[in-house]
């Protein structure tokens, strides 16, 4: 209700729902906290810090910024100790995601709202580990956390299964949530590199492409029975995603002093201000498809930085960890030019910078070469073992029975396999298809194993089960030589 009544006065200036709010947050402050009279009890859902920062934001009244800061504070001291909602130990004790995920990475998105505000540096150490701990052990290729059904939660280090994965809808938001705010307190791209990978798949395959249906879990395999609903008993991952999909334009740019930080491509025109000076960017781009970008001055005639984010996909980096790694020997490449003159230099925190004396009708044009990779997951990850995954640019993509007459889970992939991109403009909205030659096993006349060759066709990952219920893979077997 906080949230919704700080973005409705944001957006229209009207005061009379955020009223509303402050007086129910006024009751919560009253009543809950360290005084002789007051309750001493922690959320059981982290969203209230997230919200009471964006209300001490909005109103500049501190007792809402102490109240969030309270909460964090108490959990772990109260007689609630369980690792489910995070509770078994002091926040800056910890250094492992564990227990429900939307709750955590809610939680965990709060602390770093509070240590951006207060500089508290035990916050960011705690923070900064467990972000670790989710990248390099915890995270699926598609960006999705939480493991486990049970308890919508994360599981032990390594343990991603595809098939009962959880990847709830709603824990992919709050992952987005946690990695904008750690880029906005350290300033570094990686931070969006995740953060764009749980967009493009493990995010948007939650809503279905008409936006009337909802998957709660994302996973990762499908033995055909699973699909969208229109809603659910607990329709929090529905209206998750409607507050979600208007605040995208907020994630594209970010401005600190006088720099501007590219961070998203897709087209779009912005009014951002540098140090009071207003500048209009234009983007024009066909992105994730193609990549290639182009970002036009339309207003503004100063000097500032422009920092054009490299993706890690472009860097030879599926993450900012050793948990996945491409399994092919292809290098792909990048071009940054102004008004046609190539720009170089070396990366900072993997963004290009380009300082100079802007004026109306500069034109900066990035291109990122973009080819179908084969990805491999570090062998603790025990349900990848011997499998691929193929991506293109940030999309994920899979298999899905619906484009493939014969048994996709059935299949082995070539040892070096070459992929033919195509573009489908018509198919599930508009998408790039791509193909590969692989083999489908069977039984001969004499009932002995045997193969054929078949085209396999691929789609991206998020837009599967839109054709009715069937078989899906993201992970596709191959020989062991391939991923040794």
């Amino acid at each position: 209700m906080i949230e919704g009544a700080v973005a409705h006065y944001q957006a229209t200036g009207k005061r009379n729902f955020l009223d509303i709010a402050i007086k129910y947050a006024d009751c919560v402050c009253r009543e809950i906290g360290n005084g002789p009279q007051q309750k001493k009890y922690v959320p059981g859902h982290q969203i209230a810090e997230m919200a009471l920062v964006k209300l001490y934001m909005v109103t500049g009244d501190k007792k809402y910024l102490d109240q969030a800061k309270f909460f964090l504070d108490t959990r772990g001291y109260t007689s609630r100790k369980d690792a489910y909602s995070q509770a078994h130990k002091p926040v800056v004790e910890q250094d492992e995601a564990v227990g429900h995920a939307v709750r955590a990475v809610y939680m965990y998105s709060g602390m770093a709202d509070v240590a951006a505000i207060t500089g508290d540096s035990s916050y960011i150490k705690a923070i900064d580990k467990i972000w670790d701990n989710i990248v390099s052990k915890k995270i699926y290729i598609t960006g999705g956390i939480g493991a486990h059904h049970a308890g919508e939660a994360f599981g032990n280090n390594y343990e991603l299964p595809n098939l009962s994965a959880y990847c709830e809808t709603c824990a992919a938001i709050g992952n987005v949530y946690m990695n904008y705010r750690l880029f906005l307190l350290h300033g570094d791209a990686k931070y969006f590199d995740v953060l764009e990978r749980t967009l493009y798949n493990g995010l948007i395959s939650g809503v279905s492409l008409d936006g009337g249906s909802f998957f709660y879990p994302n996973p990762l395999s499908s033995n055909g029975k699973y699909s969208r609903k229109p809603w659910f008993g607990c329709a929090c991952c529905p209206s998750n995603v409607s507050r979600f999909i208007p605040s995208l334009p907020g994630y594209v740019y970010a401005v600190k002093d006088n720099q501007v930080y590219v961070n998203l491509f897709l087209s779009n025109r912005a009014e951002l201000k540098l140090n009071e000076k207003k500048v209009v960017l234009e983007q024009e781009t066909g992105y994730p498809w193609n990549g290639d970008i182009r970002v036009k001055v339309a207003q503004g005639n100063l000097p500032f930085t422009m920092n054009i984010r490299i993706p890690g996909w472009v860097r030879g980096s599926v993450l900012p960890s050793d948990l996945y790694s491409y399994a092919d020997d292809l290098k792909l490449g990048y071009r940054v030019l102004v008004n046609g003159e190539e720009v170089t230099g070396e990366l900072r925190k993997g963004y290009l910078r380009i300082d100079r004396k802007w004026k109306k009708g500069d034109v900066v044009e990035v291109h990122f070469d973009m080819q179908p990779r084969v990805v491999k997951a570090n062998e603790k990850v025990v349900a990848d073992r011997g499998r691929v995954a193929v991506e293109r640019g940030p999309i994920v993509y899979c298999a899905e029975w619906a484009d493939n007459d014969f048994n996709i889970q059935n299949i082995i992939l070539n040892r070096h396999p070459k992929f033919q991109v195509t573009e489908k403009p018509e198919l599930l909205y508009g998408i790039n298809e791509i193909t590969t030659e692989v083999q489908a096993l069977g039984f001969d006349a004499a009932g002995k194993l045997a193969t054929r060759d078949v085209t396999l066709t691929l789609i991206p990952y998020y837009a599967w089960a839109h054709r009715g219920e069937g078989k899906m893979d993201v992970w596709l077997p191959v020989n062991r030589i391939d991923v040794e």
